[in-house]
């Protein structure tokens, strides 16, 4: 697994040097920061530009760039322990799951579970989480109804983002264990997962606009089930 960037770079190096295999540089780095990258004592490589643009694939690099232990998703098993889990229903776009994954992280939720989707972008999601995907619990199953059911069997009650849903400002969430559902953007939730759900949610737009983007809309969900 490989992410570049600085920001995200520095990250991993600051909270989680045990994942770090290789260490990899396309321009001179400053005495004191290099100091810190050779303290790990893993392999560094000076990569040139034509190469560092390969591995980013045209991304913005900025001359960072780290080879990780790849990562290991958890077991739905682990969601027992938690009282708030996000469900990612089809969603596939790393941009949108890298932001679930910053505002899950400093609001709180440690368990993010992606469903509906056969294979995920785990090197994207990490750079565009800013590093937050190592800090949270992130599980992977494709089969929906596995996870509707293993979530209910565990105590969860389930409420999907939807815009027919009743509005988040006459709601309250008195559950003990709550799960939240964010559909695509393309197709919003699963038919398979809205039979499951307890309730539909939605965030009442104040002027004529169909929605907001899953991240921020999964952001305002998140602040207002947890208070």
């Amino acid at each position: 697994m490989i992410i570049y960037g600085k920001q995200v770079v520095l990250y991993v190096l600051d909270r989680h040097p045990n994942l770090i295999e290789e260490v990899m540089f396309s321009k001179d780095i400053e005495p004191k920061l290099f100091k810190r990258f050779t303290s790990l004592n893993k392999k560094i490589i000076k990569l040139d530009n034509k190469k560092a643009q390969s591995l980013a694939k045209g991304g913005n690099h900025q001359g960072f760039f780290l080879r990780l232990k790849e990562f290991e998703t958890s077991s739905l098993k682990d969601i027992k322990d938690s009282d708030f889990v996000i469900v990612l229903d089809g969603l596939t776009d790393v941009g949108n799951i890298g932001a679930i994954c910053r505002t899950a992280y400093s609001l709180g939720v440690n368990t993010i579970i992606a469903s509906n989707v056969r294979q995920l972008n785990f090197e994207g999601i990490a750079r565009t989480s800013s590093g937050a995907l190592f800090d949270i619990s992130f599980c992977h199953n494709p089969n929906s109804l596995d996870v509707a059911n293993e979530l209910k069997q565990n105590g969860f009650k389930l409420f999907g983002a939807s815009m027919d849903g009743i509005d988040l400002k006459g709601f309250e969430n008195n559950c003990e264990k709550t799960a939240l559902v964010l559909g695509s953007e393309g197709d919003g939730l699963s038919n398979k997962m809205i039979k499951k759900l307890d309730q539909k949610i939605s965030i009442k737009m104040s002027n004529d606009f169909d929605s907001l983007n899953v991240s921020v809309a999964g952001g305002i969900l998140i602040y207002n089930l947890k208070k």
